[in-house]
């Protein structure tokens, strides 16, 4: 059997990884949660670590562990209020991911897969010009600044110690029970709100939070997966307008889009504060995964229309 431990077992990707693993009786899964909690699940541990800093202490949880699968960050804040964000965001990501790298490698572990972010590599790219694993890195802000930070120091303690480490970049997430503007969407079509949308030729790339964990599974025993960057996807790229489309025929409404210029929906975002929400909205990031595909011999195992399909299930049933 393989050992795992699972940092930040409570978020969106860190839950469906542990229901994964526990489906596989290849695994023992030792869960990190930030609150005292108990399980009833014999292949299931849990492990109370009040939080990711350069203190903690991992000794205990570490113990007997071949891997560790690393999810727990402080993630993007969309209004964020810290007086200077990137020095929070280094105590959580950089600091804290690098001192349970450092316990992993004196407990023997064998691999650390490291979840990071495709703010890595920028905040958006040309259309046709997809981003690549090996691209120079360029984050923009402090998440993606310290996601980078956290990528470098886990390569150079896996030079120090030879623990090998596996750094996954995702785009946006999406699948059952996930929130913020990806369920703000879905709520809006379901009610049937018109939404100025419908004309945006922009493409970017999503993963379902089942391929994602696929990936990290995959990663796990992987030969080639050792000391590798990756990039993942669903391997189709679509413009807002049409996600909006496809999402609202898996909630078996009518897509009610307007088809407003870019540039309008640009110039009332910028007059509104909301510069980053009409980058998401109107930009392109696309991302190239053929060394995913190519060195792992892995592919996405759920289209976009089966993934909304049951996205849009777990939302209309909840």
């Amino acid at each position: 059997m393989t050992r795992v431990l699972l940092t930040g077992a409570s978020g969106f990707v860190g839950s469906a990884v542990e229901a994964h693993l526990l489906d596989d009786s290849q695994y023992v899964v030792r869960s990190v949660y930030r609150q005292p909690t108990q399980s009833a699940l014999p292949r299931l541990q849990m492990c109370h670590v009040p939080a990711l800093e350069r203190e903690t202490d991992w000794s205990e949880p570490l113990q007997g562990i071949d891997v560790v699968i690393h999810c727990a960050a402080r993630v993007h804040v969309m209004d964020e209020r810290e007086a200077d964000p990137l020095a929070v965001f280094r105590q959580v990501n950089v600091q804290g991911t690098l001192r349970l790298a450092e316990q992993a490698a004196q407990c023997g572990v064998q691999r650390f897969i490291y979840l990071s972010s495709i703010k890595v590599n920028g905040e958006g790219t040309l259309p046709g010009r997809a981003y690549t694993a090996d691209d120079q890195p360029s984050p923009l802000d402090p998440y993606g600044i310290s996601k980078l930070e956290a990528e470098q120091a886990l390569q150079a303690l896996s030079a120090r110690t030879g623990m090998e480490v596996v750094i996954i970049r995702p785009v946006l997430v999406y699948g059952p029970g996930v929130k913020a503007n990806f369920r703000s969407m879905m709520s809006w079509l379901n009610r049937g709100v018109p939404l100025p949308l419908g004309s945006i030729s922009n493409k970017r790339s999503l993963v379902a939070v089942d391929n994602l964990v696929g990936l990290i599974v995959t990663c796990i025993h992987h030969p080639a997966a050792a000391n590798q960057v990756f990039l993942v996807s669903d391997d189709e790229d679509l413009s807002t307008s049409e996600l909006l489309r496809r999402m609202a025929r898996a909630l078996g409404k009518p897509a009610r889009l307007l088809p407003l210029p870019m540039w309008l929906l640009d110039a009332a975002a910028r007059v509104l504060g909301k510069k980053a929400l009409s980058q998401r909205l109107c930009g392109s990031l696309q991302v190239d995964i053929e060394k995913t595909k190519s060195l792992l011999e892995w592919t996405p195992a759920i289209s976009v229309d089966g993934a909304l399909a049951k996205t849009a299930k777990d939302f209309l049933e909840h």
